[in-house]
C-alpha cells in the first residue's frame, strides 16, 4: 500500500456531487425498498462514493481531498430559501411546536452526554470524553466536535481527541442519514397519518407525483427565485458582519436565513399582488437542488477510515446513541409534538438532526413530505431551533461536563 493524497478543487469537486447526486436518483428509481423507506437519493449516491473512497484507501492508500467551498455556499443558499418560504402567519402558529421542540432538544443533549460519558468509562477514557462521544459530535457535528476536542484533551491530558471526534461525527451523519425515514414511515404508515392541509404547497422538493404540482416552472419563475436569493444571501452577509462585530459567532447561514424571513414577508406586505416566490415550485426544485448536492458531497467527502481506526469503543457506544435517540423520537418527541403527521415529519428530521446535522434532518424531512405530503411548518420549526438554540445549549452543557 502507498500513502497518496490528491487534492481534488473545488469545480471538480461541485461536479462529482452532482454526479453523485445523479447515481443516487438512479438507484433509488431502481430499488424499491430505498423509496419504501425514505432514504434521500443524495445520501443513497453519497455514502456509495464514500465506500468506494474507502476502499481505494484500504486497498492502494490513495486519499481523495476535497475543496468543498461550493457545498458551503449552497448551505447558504438552501437556508436563504427557506426563510423566503417562512410566513409570518407560520411563524406564529410554529411557537408553541418550537418551544416544545427547544425543550426536547436539550433533553437530548443531555442525554446524549451521559450515554456518552458511560460509554467512554467503560473502555477507558475519561468520563469528560463523554461529550466527544454525546452532543459535540452527534448534535454539534464536525464544526463543534473540532471546536471542543482541544479542550478536552488539554483537560483530560488525552491524546486523539480530535480525530475522535471527527470519527464519530462522521459515522453520525451516515446513521443520521439512514434512521429519519425509516421511523417516518413506521409513524406514518403504521398510525395512519395524513398531512393537516394535503393542498399545502412542498417547501422542499416537488412532490413524487408530478401532477400535484400545478404552477409552472419557467425562466421567469426561476430568475425571480434566484432574484430574491441572492438578495437574501447579500444583505445576510451584511448582517453577518454586524453580528460579528458584537462578538457574537453565528454560521453565514442563520443570518441568510433571517433575511430570507424578512425579505419575503416585507414582500408581501408591500407588493401582496406581486408575483409569488415563497412556496412556489421553482423555489422549492431550487431549494431541493441546494439540498442535494450540498449532502452528496458531504457524504462522499466523508473519510471513513477514520472510525475503523478507532474499533470497538465507537461502534458500541454509536449503537447506544442510535438506539437512545430512535427510542426517544419514537416515544418521547412524537407524542409530546402531537402525534399527528406534523410531528412524524419533524421525527425524521429530529432524528436525523440528534446524531448528524440540520441539513441531513431537511434531507429527510424532504423524502417522508415528498412521498406522503407536505408540512411547512416543520421546515420553519426545525431549523430555528438548530440555527439558534442548539450551539448555545451545547456551550454550556459541554462547558460544564468539561470543567466538571
Amino acid at each position: 500500500m502507498t500513502d497518496a493524497a490528491i487534492e481534488i478543487p473545488n469545480f471538480l469537486t461541485a461536479t462529482l456531487g452532482i454526479a453523485v447526486y445523479l447515481i443516487g436518483a438512479e438507484i433509488n428509481a431502481r430499488v424499491a425498498v430505498l423509496r419504501q423507506f425514505n432514504i434521500p437519493e443524495p445520501v443513497t449516491g453519497g455514502l456509495l462514493a464514500s465506500f468506494a473512497l474507502l476502499f481505494l484507501y484500504l486497498t492502494v492508500g490513495l486519499e481523495l481531498n476535497f475543496d468543498l467551498a461550493s457545498r458551503d455556499f449552497l448551505l447558504v443558499v438552501f437556508f436563504a430559501g427557506i426563510g423566503l418560504n417562512a410566513r409570518l402567519s407560520d411563524l406564529i402558529s410554529g411557537g408553541k411546536p418550537l418551544l416544545l421542540l427547544l425543550v426536547l432538544t436539550l433533553a437530548t443533549i443531555i442525554a446524549q452526554n451521559a450515554v456518552g460519558a458511560v460509554g467512554a468509562v467503560a473502555f477507558g477514557y475519561p468520563a469528560q470524553a463523554g461529550v466527544l462521544f454525546g452532543s459535540a459530535s452527534l448534535i454539534g457535528g464536525h464544526g463543534t466536535a473540532i471546536a471542543w476536542a482541544p479542550e478536552v484533551g488539554a483537560v483530560t491530558g488525552m491524546t486523539g481527541a480530535t480525530e475522535l471526534g471527527v470519527a464519530v461525527a462522521t459515522l453520525g451523519l451516515v446513521l443520521a442519514a439512514l434512521v429519519g425515514g425509516p421511523i417516518a414511515r413506521l409513524l406514518i404508515e403504521g398510525k395512519g397519518l395524513t398531512p393537516d392541509r394535503p393542498d399545502e404547497e412542498h417547501t422542499v422538493g416537488l412532490p413524487d407525483n408530478p401532477n400535484e404540482a400545478e404552477a409552472k416552472i419557467d425562466h421567469l419563475t426561476i430568475m425571480r427565485v434566484l432574484l430574491h436569493l441572492n438578495l437574501a444571501i447579500i444583505f445576510g452577509y451584511a448582517l453577518n458582519e454586524a453580528i460579528d462585530a458584537t462578538g457574537l459567532k453565528l454560521p453565514l447561514f442563520v443570518p441568510c436565513l433571517i433575511m430570507g424571513i424578512v425579505i419575503a414577508n416585507l414582500r408581501t406586505a408591500i407588493a401582496p399582488k406581486a408575483p409569488p416566490v415563497s412556496r412556489t415550485p421553482s423555489l422549492a426544485l431550487i431549494s431541493e437542488f441546494s439540498l442535494g448536492a450540498f449532502l452528496a458531497m458531504s457524504l462522499m467527502s466523508l473519510q471513513l477510515w477514520t472510525i475503523a481506526e478507532l474499533g470497538l469503543a465507537i461502534v458500541v457506544i454509536m449503537a447506544a446513541q442510535t438506539l437512545f435517540a430512535v427510542a426517544f423520537v419514537i416515544w418521547v418527541l412524537f407524542p409530546v409534538m402531537g402525534s399527528n403527521y406534523r410531528a412524524a415529519v419533524l421525527s425524521a428530521g429530529f432524528g436525523g438532526f440528534a446524531l448528524g446535522a440540520t441539513p441531513t434532518a431537511i434531507a429527510n424531512m424532504t423524502a417522508v413530505t415528498k412521498r406522503y405530503g407536505p408540512s411547512p411548518i416543520a421546515f420553519i420549526v426545525l431549523p430555528l431551533v438548530s440555527a439558534f438554540f442548539v450551539d448555545i445549549a451545547n456551550a454550556i452543557v459541554i462547558q460544564t461536563i468539561v470543567n466538571f
